[in-house]
């Protein structure tokens, strides 16, 4: 059965624990980042007792459970439906497209986020976070029953993105990396090797203001984790603790054109005036994030077996 770990503030500095429902059970690591928590006391987390679940949740400030050290990895269009949201074929995209946000972005699942002053469309993407139990050894091949050797379990991640940045500067790094921009959690869940079968089942679901915005399954993945991680070990160094996104399905903020839209940019308009045009439409465009907005993000199974928590995050004036 799936274990949660938070990391948190109660009495003292950030401390490890295990979640059982709405109680924490202190663990005795003392770890500084997640990857020095999953090498050393692996076994550990696994053998508190709920007996020892003695602190309210409520009690306790919340930090994300991938620390700030971790590399942060990113799969972009990953998933069928963005991709043709996104007015693209997913025929014309066989590779796997991998970029990172800077780890200094990484911030509590129930934390406010302020947008940059300049940001005019900051858009929301859930995704399933890949937390690694070991370091990737350089040209592994990760078959897909055996992911519980390499990962240590799933969390939820919403990568915000400033489109008005990543587009027309063609920038993911820079639009995605401002502080904040990285929700990580609340917990993150350990998987059995029983369990980590069943990641295509896991249900993304995101709102903002209650409103739907994205809900999709995992199985719409395009790149599976198994081959993602092989095409990493064969060209980078990923570690213990390191967090790899995985992609986000529709529902986002950003839409593809029209295609009278896309005929009169492509025909008429610079390459300048066309992403000038890009941000006018923007704006106008009620679904990008506002300060104020609340945004509430979870991943479970139907069945309620594996569940990864909710994120609850209000954005707020810059």
């Amino acid at each position: 059965m799936s274990r949660t770990v938070i990391r948190y503030i109660h009495t003292d500095g950030p401390q490890w624990g295990i979640l059982f429902g709405a109680r924490i059970a202190p663990l005795q690591a003392n770890a500084a980042t997640t990857g020095e928590l999953l090498a050393k006391h692996w076994q550990s987390i696994w053998q508190v007792p709920a007996a020892q679940a003695t602190i309210p949740r409520e009690a306790v400030q919340l930090l994300a459970p991938v620390t700030q050290n971790q590399q942060f990895l990113c799969q972009g269009i990953n998933y069928r439906s963005h991709v043709m949201e996104s007015g693209l074929r997913v025929e014309n995209f066989p590779f796997n497209t991998i970029f990172t946000k800077a780890s200094s972005c990484i911030t509590a699942a129930d934390a406010p986020v302020a947008s940059p002053a300049h940001v005019k469309l900051l858009d929301y993407e859930i995704e399933l976070g890949l937390v690694l139990r070991r370091d990737l050894q350089p040209g592994v091949k990760v078959s897909p029953d055996a992911l519980g050797d390499w990962l240590a379990g799933v969390t939820i991640v919403n990568d915000l993105s400033a489109r008005d940045v990543q587009l027309p500067q063609g920038q993911f790094y820079k639009g995605k990396s401002y502080r904040g921009f990285g929700p990580v959690g609340p917990g993150l869940v350990l998987l059995t090797p029983e369990e980590w079968q069943r990641w295509p089942e896991l249900r993304m679901r995101l709102d903002v203001n209650g409103q739907p915005r994205q809900d999709a399954y995992c199985a719409d993945m395009i790149h599976a984790p198994a081959s993602t991680l092989t095409e990493l070990a064969s060209m980078h160094d990923v570690h213990t603790g390191d967090l790899i996104a995985t992609g986000t399905p529709a529902g986002c903020a950003a839409r593809a054109p029209g295609k009278l839209a896309m005929f009169m940019a492509k025909h008429f308009l610079s390459d300048a005036g066309k992403w000038r045009m890009f941000v006018r439409r923007g704006m106008t465009n009620p679904a990008y994030l506002r300060p104020g907005d609340s945004i509430r993000a979870s991943i479970r199974t139907d069945d309620g077996t594996i569940d990864l928590g909710e994120q609850t995050t209000v954005i707020a004036p810059a």
